[in-house]
């Protein structure tokens, strides 16, 4: 059993406590409808503002088989070099355009890039494949309108999508120019690592990872499809440059770790960060907790060289 006594620092414990407050260890007990309501309600909790000068439009892109969604962050006088489609995390069942709003907005105001949030399609209404087809969407609009070099970025759930996306258009004429992938579930081993070490974590376990997979694929067995788990894929080839960035305390921290080795394995460029100490949904403690602070900031550093076209690492 592992000591979160040992690991994780007075600071941390106090965010995990206030959202264990706001959205309880056993709220996968309650039915979906309820833990979007929680888990709204911990999101407004968290909210941050928009940093000064930052501005979002909230609109819709035309898809094939439904209008997508999305909100459009921009820095009042900045001409944006950059554009970041971003993929909220909650579990493919949580969470929205407005889960994520101040981490958008702090990504906007930090880089002076156009940020994008993409409201997809969340199971169990909508199974594997919707959600990867409205980020491909989104993908396809975004190089229709955008003549800047775009970056992908999402945490958790949304990380999975990006790395997915990067996948898919590798040979696509504007394929992205970088990935940014902030504990991602990747669909990796969950016999060894950290799905093993840390299968009790605070603010996500083994039991949780569990029932999102079954809920995203409707119980199917699904293994093999790299749309669903990019660490099934067996070419790793001619992905954009990713920076992956995990929490310690987090079952998901190995996906992380294997990614980025497949990618160097391929002969691409990858750079792969644990945050010791930090737990699974840290971005919502950014402001609070040193280490999550120190873990944002690199988080933007990286959105923001990945779209000037530099590799610092």
């Amino acid at each position: 059993m592992t000591d979160y006594t040992k690991l994780i620092d007075a600071e941390t414990w106090a965010f995990i406590e206030r959202t264990n407050a706001c959205y309880p260890p056993d709220t996968i007990d309650y039915t979906i409808v309820q833990q979007r309501e929680i888990y709204d309600r911990m999101c407004r909790e968290f909210f941050a503002g928009y940093p000064e000068g930052v501005s979002a439009e909230t609109t819709a892109i035309t898809a094939p088989a439904h209008d997508v969604p999305i909100r459009i962050y921009r820095l009042a006088g900045k001409a944006p070099e950059a554009v970041v489609l971003y993929f909220h995390g909650g579990g493919f069942i949580l969470g929205g355009l407005d889960s994520h709003d101040d981490v958008c907005a702090e990504l906007c105001g930090r880089t002076g890039y156009e940020v994008v949030s993409i409201d997809y399609r969340l199971a169990p209404e909508h199974r594997h494949p919707a959600a990867f087809d409205d980020a491909m969407a989104a993908f396809e609009w975004a190089t229709a309108k955008y003549s800047q070099p775009i970056v992908l970025a999402g945490d958790s759930a949304g990380g999975n999508i990006a790395a997915a996306v990067s996948q898919a258009t590798r040979g696509h004429k504007r394929r992205p120019v970088g990935q940014v992938l902030v504990y991602p579930g990747l669909g990796g081993d969950r016999a060894r690592g950290s799905y093993v070490v840390h299968a009790e974590a605070p603010m996500l376990t083994m039991r949780d990872l569990e029932f999102y997979k079954d809920i995203r694929t409707g119980g199917e067995d699904r293994t093999g499809e790299i749309t669903l788990s990019p660490l099934a894929d067996a070419d790793f080839a001619n992905l954009p440059p990713t920076v992956v960035v995990t929490a310690e305390c987090d079952p998901l921290s190995s996906d992380g770790e294997a990614y980025g080795e497949r990618i160097v394995a391929a002969g691409g460029k990858a750079f792969w960060h644990e945050e010791p100490g930090l737990v699974h949904g840290y971005l919502r403690a950014r402001h609070t907790v040193g280490r999550a602070r120190a873990s944002f900031t690199r988080i933007v550093d990286a959105v923001a060289a990945l779209g000037r076209g530099e590799w610092v690492w």
